[in-house]
């Protein structure tokens, strides 16, 4: 008899404000070296939507914090378990800048997200154990790894991994790779069993810190000149981001497949990462010539949620995965036994990948 984990419930939250690419016509845009671009806007705003397919994304409210979208996204996905609270044995929560008052540019930290969660859920079990993850985008796909780790060495028994991210409240308003950035959670409720058929099948996790990987994603100061030099906001370096991705994260999800034992012929669907939407549809399309294959429609297997969430980091996947689950998303659905593909590749540099048996 062997222990297995399985998804019992998801759950995730979308934040109420829209924000459309032309909010960002009348922003003053200067290159890393503090330059100003020489073209204009409309055509930065342009340039930056065939990219990425984005046109628009969602930010929290004011009064909202990152740890309260978390609370929400956790408390559906239990309700969907149909589990009480206090059966939980562990609460991993996952994120990359903690909560962050609306323009106050200061990351608290402390306590972990993972007990404000926990203590916004009223939880009073002391044996859930709650923990915050710091792994960048491949948070979510890290976290839900680490609590199969602790429930297959038997130390747990049910898992909450939320994905909760507010990018929002750390983007530089002079830096035109902000706009990718967006706001949103995600939670699944695992499950340990005997020999359950719905289960994890296979994984792969590689860090990269070699020729300057480990900073293509870092915090530093406004683009904009003269601006508050302590002031530490998301930066990237996108053209070797996307260089990096599509020469490592297909090897990472073949190598994942590799491990459950799975050809790329057997997967139903892929959740990869909504990074942008140009780099998300090339990887693919180097994972099925890999295989010696090719695929007529990226769309049809991968659902796509980028265009219109934008990228909310650790919470991309959890909360596509639940809506293709709830609402069968642009027409994806998931059927008991389909095998499922989940990847993600962010800031370390990491890249992550598990195999699923629904």
């Amino acid at each position: 008899m062997s222990i297995t984990v399985s998804i019992i419930g998801t759950g995730s939250v979308l934040p109420d404000q829209i924000v459309p690419n032309s909010a960002f016509l009348h922003h003053e845009f200067y290159n890393h070296d503090g330059e100003p671009f020489a073209h204009s806007n409309e055509v930065i705003i342009q340039k930056f939507e065939e990219i990425t397919e984005i046109h628009e994304r969602r930010y929290m409210t004011p009064e909202q914090q990152c740890s309260d979208l978390g609370v929400i996204a956790a408390r559906r996905a239990i309700e969907d378990a149909g589990i009480d609270p206090e059966s939980l044995d562990l609460i991993i929560v996952t994120h990359n800048f903690g909560d962050i008052a609306f323009e106050s540019r200061h990351n608290d930290q402390m306590p972990p997200l993972a007990s404000r969660v926990k203590a916004g859920l009223g939880i009073r079990n002391p044996d859930a154990v709650a923990f915050d993850i710091l792994a960048g985008c491949p948070g979510w796909v890290q976290s839900v790894l680490t609590a199969q780790s602790y429930m297959v060495a038997g130390h747990a028994k049910r898992a909450l991994v939320v994905g909760n991210e507010a990018l929002s409240r750390t983007v530089d308003k002079h830096d035109r790779d902000g706009m990718i950035f967006a706001d949103g959670a995600g939670a699944v409720v695992l499950e340990a069993g005997q020999d359950n058929p719905s289960n994890i099948l296979g994984r792969a996790m590689r860090t990269y810190t070699d020729n300057g990987t480990a900073f293509y994603l870092k915090s530093n100061p406004s683009n904009k000149i003269g601006s508050d030099p302590k002031e530490m906001l998301i930066k990237m370096k996108g053209r070797k981001i996307y260089e990096f991705a599509l020469r490592n994260v297909p090897d990472g999800m073949k190598a994942a497949l590799d491990n459950a034992g799975m050809h790329l012929r057997d997967v139903k669907k892929i959740f990869i990462h909504q990074a942008n939407a140009k780099l998300d549809h090339a990887v693919i399309e180097r994972l099925y010539k890999l295989y010696g294959m090719k695929v007529s429609d990226v769309d049809a297997i991968a659902p796509m949620s980028i265009q219109w969430l934008g990228n909310s980091s650790v919470a991309t996947v959890p909360t596509l995965l639940d809506m293709v689950l709830k609402e069968n998303y642009q027409g994806h659905n998931v059927q008991r036994g389909d095998i499922l593909l989940f990847a993600s590749v962010g800031a370390g540099m990491t890249v992550n990948a598990f195999v699923y048996r629904w």
